[in-house]
Parts: C-alpha cells; structure tokens; sequence
C-alpha cells in the first residue's frame, strides 16, 4: 500500500454477521465494499426506506407511531447528511449505512426496517429510481446541445454562409453552414427521445418486495408502493427483479451513443478550427493553451469529447460482458453496474456542458470558408445538368469526369479551376455536352436551391428543418414544466 493512500476502513458489523462469525479481512472488506460509490443512492435508499415503512404499517406490522419515527428519522438523514459526506463513512454500503443512522436514532425501530426485504431487491429499486432521474436530466443535456447548434444556424442561415460537405474527408458537394449544425443537432434529438425510452423502462416495474430472491413473506401492497416510488408496476417475477439490469445496459448505450455524437462533432470542430481550415474560432472560454508554445489554442473540449466517448463505451461493453455470464438471482458481479452507470452520466453531462458551450461561443468565418471552396464542388450538380437534357446519368457522369481531367491536366500547379467561371469557349473545348443552356448559371447559390427535397440543402428546406428543430425545443420545454 501507498504511504499516502487511505487506510482500509476498520470494518463495521455488516448486515451479514451471524453465519460468518469471524472478523473480515480489513483489505478484503475495504476491496468488497461499495460505499465509497453507491452512497450515490443516498436519496433514492432514503425514499425506499420511507415507502417500506409506511407499507409495513399498512400492513399491519409497524405502529403509526414507529412509521411517524423512522420517517422523520429518515428526513432528518436526508437533510444531514449529504452523499459526499457518505461515501466516507466506514459502512459496508449504503444501505448499512441508512439502517446504522436508523439505529443509532431510534435502536430497535430502526434496526427492524430490513423486515421482508433484502439489500438485492433495495439495491435494484434504488437504481432504477436513480436512472429514472438521471436519463432525463442527460436528455435536457442533449437538448442543450440541439439548442446551441440551432441558435448558431439561425445565424448562419440569414448569412447564406456556405460549407464544403465531405465524404471520404474530401470535399463532394455545396452544403449551408446552417444545413450543418442541424445535421448534428438531428443526431442529439435521436439521443433525447432514446434516453426518455431509457426512463419509461427504469421505471416499468418495481422490483422492491421480491426480497432475496423468492418474494417478501410480509402482506405488502406491492402495487401501491411501487405506485408510490414512480413506478408503473411491481415487477413480476422475483428472481429476475433482483438480477435484471437492462435498463442500466440501456442507460449505458444512451449514453454511450449520446457520446459518440458528442465525439463526431468535436471532430468537426477540431477540424474547422484548425488553421488548414480556419472556418471557426473556438471560443476563449472553451480553449486552453501550451506551457511552451505561446501561440497555441487548444481544443481540448474538443479532444476530451473524443476520449470519453472510449470511455463511455467502456463502460457500456463492460456490463454487458459482465452480465452475459451470470447465473439467474443476485450475484455480487452486479455491483459492478452502478459504476458504470454513475460514470458514463458524469463524462455525458460534462461532455455535454462544455461542448454546448463551445457551439454557443464559435466565431464563424464566412470567408474563409468560401475561399477554401473546391472549384470542381460542382461536378454533381453539372452531371445532374446534363442528365436533365436526356443523356443517361452514367454518360453524363463520364463526360463531366473528363472535362474535370482535362482541367486538372492543364491548370497552374497552385490553382484548381473553378468551373463556376468558365467562359462558353472554355465549355466549347470540353466537349459539345456543355452548352450554354446546360452551363449558364452554374454557380453554388442554384445549386443548393435545386436541392430542395425534404431534408435537402436548400434554403428553404433548411429554413423548415430549423423552424421545426425550434418547435420542438419548446415543446420539450413545456413538457417538463
């Protein structure tokens, strides 16, 4: 052990001493424990506990008067004690820890709220209950994301600011800057309505009340106490209450999916900003520097974005390599997952933050983004040109394929030619395809108007997509109001 790592937590005596009669290992005890992370759950254990309660008192088995104590004990845990503060603490878990503050305020009360049910049933409801509150709050995230890259397009739409699209990472084809953003604003709605999905299967079915494994022996009401918890139901079959973790493998691939659009367009970004392209700035807030080099600006929002996609998507294969494996009932393999999911919020919502931070704060330079414009960015356009005159698109693609050779061939070896210039001569040289009628008002502006389909680039279209991306964000607004 390091000199300077915390010493393993001398260990208290667990809910399970009886059998195992022995002191624990203090490093294995400190190894095994999970504290330190699912004090987490502190909030959720809290509400369980003051549900479990009062269920056992309408069942007979609790006085109101010891119900009216442990919830009042259970409030003033709630309001003492922060998680933080928690997770320092010398308990097994979370809900050692609940049920020693209980005792240590009303002895025997408190040491009687484990009746009829187990830590594996406690543990699986508490979960839930946490993803239920913390998809929603990473698809607000996700929002904000849609609302920065909408705000920037609305900017750039009124501009008519143009961008090369890529495929290939070569420029292909005219795009708004504005039909850009959207494109990955798209992207982070899909993640919003995934993780709502993500919320609706946390809270289907209340797994409290299935006890160890076989179901709770005490006449509970287990409708109305998962009612009471948020849940849609109790879940039905105790065996798989205690071991089902799909909704933390769903949670996982939102979030990590969710990161992986966060990834790609901070790969823009990192693109864009750089001084090969120069079509953004990135904001100061937003960019460090070098400790030696002091013209650099960093995009290390950016780069992180990148990173913790990996990590996200760690997390995600990690539990489902865990759980592929598992015997049916309760294993303590599972507990494993609450890092996972506790992690993979954390990087989301600071990727998240950030990267709506640097969107809202991008210097766009219109320039120079046009001035990097490809003269040949209206091949397609040209061949689609000719096709509309009745040649077969295969014989149109050949022939603009050739004059693009021929241009190539005899063009300065620092300047590409720009077929938005060419005289009718020029056209004339290129083969007898290229008439006025098919070259007149060859330029980027009716290009991207003739791509006016739904979904397409022209403006107008562009301007629908927005207007219909801003509707939505205030018709999300309103539903969580």
């Amino acid at each position: 052990m390091n000199d300077d790592a915390r010493p393993a937590p001398t260990p208290t005596e667990p809910l399970w001493k009886g059998r195992i009669t022995g002191a624990p290992d203090p490093e294995f005890f400190a190894f095994q424990r999970s504290l330190p992370y699912d004090a987490r759950l502190l909030p959720q254990d809290l509400r369980l506990n003051a549900a479990w309660a009062r269920a056992l008192g309408q069942a007979g088995l609790l006085n109101r008067e010891d119900v009216s104590r442990l919830e009042d004990a259970l409030a003033d845990i709630g309001r003492t004690l922060l998680p933080v503060d928690a997770a320092r603490g010398d308990e097994e878990d979370v809900h050692t820890l609940v049920e020693a503050e209980l005792t240590r305020r009303l002895g025997d009360v408190g040491r009687g709220i484990h009746r009829g049910k187990s830590r594996n049933d406690q543990v699986a409801t508490d979960l839930r209950m946490w993803t239920g509150e913390a998809a929603p709050a990473l698809a607000r995230d996700a929002r904000g994301l849609v609302a920065a890259l909408a705000g920037q397009a609305k900017g750039w739409l009124e501009g008519g600011v143009i961008f090369p699209g890529y495929t290939h990472l070569q420029q292909a084809e005219p795009v708004l800057a504005a039909h850009w953003a959207l494109a990955h604003a798209e992207a982070f709605r899909r993640d919003a309505r995934r993780l709502a999905q993500v919320k609706e299967a946390a809270l289907a079915s209340c797994p409290l009340g299935s006890a160890a494994l076989s179901g709770t022996p005490v006449a509970i009401d287990r409708a109305a106490l998962a009612k009471e918890l948020g849940f849609a139901a109790p879940s039905a079959n105790s065996i798989d209450a205690v071991s089902d973790r799909d909704f933390a493998l769903g949670f996982l691939h939102a979030a990590h999916v969710l990161a992986i659009h966060a990834s790609r367009l901070a790969e823009d970004l990192v693109l864009f900003s750089s001084r090969e392209f120069g079509w953004v700035r990135l904001p100061d807030a937003f960019t460090t520097g070098s400790s030696a080099m002091p013209q650099k600006r960093n995009p290390d929002v950016c780069e992180l974005a990148r990173a913790k996609a990996a990590r996200v998507l760690g997390r995600y294969t990690a539990l489902g390599a865990t759980l592929r494996a598992l015997p049916s009932g309760y294993n303590k393999d599972l507990q494993e997952d609450k890092e996972a999911v506790f992690d993979a919020f954390d990087s989301c919502q600071g990727v998240a933050h950030a990267l709506a931070g640097t969107v809202k704060g991008l210097v766009l330079d219109a320039g120079r983004a046009r001035a990097g414009l490809s003269g040949f960015l209206l091949a397609t356009e040209l061949a689609e040109r000719l096709a509309a005159t009745g040649l077969p698109f295969r014989d149109a693609y050949a022939a603009v394929a050739r004059a693009v050779q021929a241009l190539e061939s005899g063009a300065a070896a620092d300047r590409e030619p720009d077929l938005s210039a060419l005289t009718p001569e020029a056209w004339r040289a290129l083969g007898p395809e290229f008439t006025p009628k098919v070259t007149a008002g060859l330029t980027l502006d009716a290009a991207l108007a003739r791509r006016a389909a739904t979904g397409g680039t022209a403006p107008a279209r562009v301007a629908e997509a927005l207007a219909d991306v801003e509707l939505w964000l205030a018709d999300t607004a309103k539903a969580r109001t």
